[in-house]
């Protein structure tokens, strides 16, 4: 039998907040984390949503802030928040039985910037040596395992939209086959950057409401016209069920299942028949045991473009049936934006919260609903639900799909 995977530690950073009680608190109250961003003044998209509330400064020592770009601070931050709140110290696991993945879509954008000016304006020795270990997608990993000592498996994932459930369920795995006893595991990013918005808006994938950046992310609303992007991302502490009780941990959830699977269909654009989607929900209900009639709620990919939800919600409805009409469903990015590498494991931490407090997030300026995308979205505000699953989905640029299960001990 393969071992149950409790979840016992959350550590966040996201437009929302940057400890899990006050960004619930700002979901089901329906804030949005999004707003104008200086440093993209003059360009074709001037918004997302900044991690505000992050200050390195006050987690790190100057010479750790200077010699780590902002996506490692933050997967630091996240992880020793995580690790923290699990109660883990270095007499809870021998140090090889604690393994790291920290996933990112993107890696140090912003130290890439900074550095690829320099190369060309004054050459290559002004190139910093930190360079390579600022931006590799491994070192957020790397660096969070030299903070605790974890010595167990260790490795970074990059999967775009779908980083952070990759993330989670390639270390769920590594723990159900007994290679470890807990990984702390998850996925960021910090790619709020002028050249990356600039990229992103060329591919015309981003919302163009300079003016109202706060209502510019409506998923399922007839009226969107692309993602927001955001920054932050999220860690879990996941461990063997029966290990963590025997230390005294307290039980958040339990990570039940996954399904993963691939388009191989197109670049960007989703398969619009929505096959390599259902597969995924059907392989992770089927993974954790759950018929789909358990699920009280699934927090949507929901990216609020025209082709994304449209394909979602066809794919729910093949996966649900008649009740695909009676499972409440949310996107949350309405709320955050989209973290890309990040925000996977952000919202798997959001299904958690929902299973703890009894209540369901809302799809905030969900105005217009498109005809297309016909399920109950929660709209608007928040509804109490004592519900036992919940499946978080997850979506990639490049067709990769990754869905998971998470239920109450």
């Amino acid at each position: 039998m393969k071992r149950t995977v409790a979840v016992t530690g959350i550590g966040v950073v996201s437009p929302l907040g940057s400890d899990p009680q006050t960004l619930w608190e700002n979901l089901i109250n329906g804030i949005s984390g999004i707003g104008t961003i200086e440093e993209l003044s003059g360009l074709p998209v001037t918004f997302g949503g900044r991690a505000a509330s992050f200050d390195p400064a006050l987690r790190f020592s100057p010479k750790e802030v200077r010699r780590m770009d902002r996506y490692t601070q933050m997967a630091l931050s996240c992880g020793l928040d995580a690790y923290a709140s699990a109660g883990l110290g270095s007499d809870a696991y021998p140090d090889r039985r604690i393994g790291v993945l920290m996933g990112t879509g993107a890696g140090g954008m912003a130290t890439i910037e900074e550095q690829i000016p320099l190369f060309h304006e004054k050459g290559p020795r002004r190139v910093s040596p930190l360079t390579v270990p600022m931006f590799i997608p491994n070192i957020a990993s790397a660096e969070l395992a030299m903070k605790i000592g974890a010595r167990g498996p260790g490795m970074g994932l990059s999967s775009a939209c779908a980083t952070g459930a990759h993330a989670l369920a390639v270390a769920m795995r590594l723990v159900q086959a007994g290679d470890t006893d807990c990984m702390i595991a998850g996925g960021v990013e910090a790619c709020l950057t002028p050249f990356s918005v600039s990229a992103f808006a060329s591919m015309r994938a981003l919302s163009t409401r300079n003016d109202d950046p706060a209502r510019a992310c409506r998923p399922f609303d007839r009226d969107r016209d692309g993602f927001v992007m955001s920054e932050g991302g999220a860690a879990l502490v996941l461990e063997n069920l029966e290990t963590a009780r025997a230390r005294g941990a307290q039980v958040m959830a339990v990570l039940k299942g996954a399904g993963m699977s691939q388009d191989a269909y197109h670049l960007v654009a989703p398969d619009p028949e929505g096959k390599a989607v259902v597969y995924a929900m059907e392989r992770a209900l089927q993974d954790a045991g759950v018929p789909a009639e358990a699920i009280g709620y699934i927090n949507a990919h929901g990216t609020s473009t025209p082709l994304n939800d449209k394909t979602e919600t066809l794919a729910i409805r093949k996966v649900f049936g008649k009740r695909a009409y009676d499972v409440p469903v949310s996107s949350t990015k309405s709320m955050t934006g989209h973290l890309i590498g990040g925000t996977a494991s952000l919202e798997t931490a959001i299904c958690i919260l929902a299973l703890t407090h009894g209540v369901l997030p809302p799809t905030i300026n969900l105005d217009n609903p498109d005809p297309q995308c016909d399920l109950n979205y929660i709209p608007g505000r928040a509804i109490k639900a004592d519900v036992a699953y919940c499946m978080n989905n997850a979506f990639a640029f490049g067709g990769q799909n990754a869905v998971l299960i998470i239920g109450k001990e």
